[in-house]
């Protein structure tokens, strides 16, 4: 079966939705048309020309990068600068140019996942878990379709508490309703108010999956009319958010660690706050430029919390809580081609996707 760009797109998005992306952030498909048949993929971190250039010479026709290549509006397009030229570039050769951005940093096996991967990092929990993402779904079903409403919402994805499947609650109660003229109801007559024991069922749901689940409700409900409510809560969402914080299996020497920290993450500089004298086992991570973390891995008990683009004076801020290893931007992503190579492989298994050759990270060290 032949792919089409939507295809690619509706797997990263599975894995990583777009409503989990920050606010700022510009993810998802840039250029291009989402039914184009896919001749092949090239995976990086910047679409940059060079990558364009790759992508053209091994008769790709989708990028799929970590940083949007648009981030702001673009009011003319005349190649100015390398931001325009790849937009002109990839035009004018029909290649598509997709983003997984703050939603991939954002999800639990995202970027910082890859991180704490090369860290040998365990027993991993979000750092900063997001708000304003979870949902709850009351509905209201006759006592003999109960555990088939239930079971058709858990399908759906509905009733996860961190490490809790079907998760809901349930209290018996009278409804009442009466049938107009033009209607079919599964119980009662027309004209007559009924009244029908019922169970008030409750579940939870992440944001992205709210479709799925009035679907599956109304499919699986056997009333004409369903009756349901959907409010938003403030909970902390713990399976997506900022940064990760975990452990190493065994403790370090801060020496130690950070010299495993530049051997692992395949930097060619790590800069580091003053030593503490204390063993490091606790360790937050974070994608990208992670100051903005500082305070959350502080009052975590992190003993070193490995991220990039900390600014000269943010380093005070470490207070001698805790040890800032800052390893550059691209070093700290880098593994995001590889997460991108697991979601399509895993998803598609006889697609074959390129990893792109080109290092686009713009910072050299002597």
């Amino acid at each position: 079966m032949k792919l089409r760009i939507k295809d690619v797109v509706q797997a990263i998005e599975a894995y990583a939705p777009l409503q989990y992306q920050e606010s700022y952030d510009n993810a998802g498909l840039i250029f291009g048309d989402p039914n184009w048949e896919l001749t092949n993929a090239l995976l990086t971190l910047d679409a940059t020309e060079a990558v364009i250039d790759e992508a053209i010479e091994k008769g790709c026709n989708l990028v799929v990068a970590h940083h949007p290549i648009v981030f702001g509006g673009l009011k003319k397009i005349n190649g100015k600068n390398y931001v325009e030229r790849v937009a002109i570039k990839a035009i004018k050769h029909d290649i598509a140019v997709y983003a997984a951005h703050t939603n991939l940093d954002n999800v639990r096996n995202g970027v910082c996942a890859m991180m704490a991967k090369q860290l040998g990092l365990e027993n991993n929990v979000i750092l900063s878990p997001k708000r304003d993402l979870l949902k709850k779904l009351y509905t209201f079903v006759p006592l003999a379709q109960v555990e088939q409403v239930k079971q058709a919402l858990f399908n759906a994805g509905a009733g996860d508490i961190g490490q809790y499947s079907e998760c809901s609650f349930s209290n018996e109660g009278q409804g009442t309703f009466k049938a107009g003229g033009s209607a079919n109801p599964y119980v009662g007559e027309v004209g007559s108010r009924h009244t029908e024991p019922e169970m008030k069922l409750e579940v939870i749901f992440p944001l992205p999956l709210q479709r799925n689940i009035i679907s599956a409700l109304l499919s699986a409900h056997p009333y004409e009319e369903v009756a349901y409510d959907i409010i938003s809560l403030d909970n902390e969402y713990q399976q997506v958010g900022a940064g990760l914080i975990g452990e190493l299996r065994e403790p370090l020497d801060e020496m130690a660690f950070l010299k495993m920290v530049k051997e692992q993450m395949h930097t060619g500089c790590v800069r580091y706050t003053p030593l503490r004298g204390k063993p490091v086992k606790k360790v937050a991570v974070c994608g990208g430029a992670g100051s903005f973390l500082l305070k959350s891995a502080r009052a975590a008990g992190a003993d070193a919390f490995v991220t990039a683009d900390f600014k000269y004076h943010e380093f005070f801020d470490a207070e001698n809580q805790l040890i800032i290893a800052d390893v550059g931007h691209f070093e700290s992503e880098q593994f995001v081609v590889e997460l991108f190579y697991h979601i399509l492989t895993e998803k598609f298994l006889n697609f074959a996707p390129l990893k792109s050759t080109i290092c686009t990270n713009p910072v050299n060290y002597l």
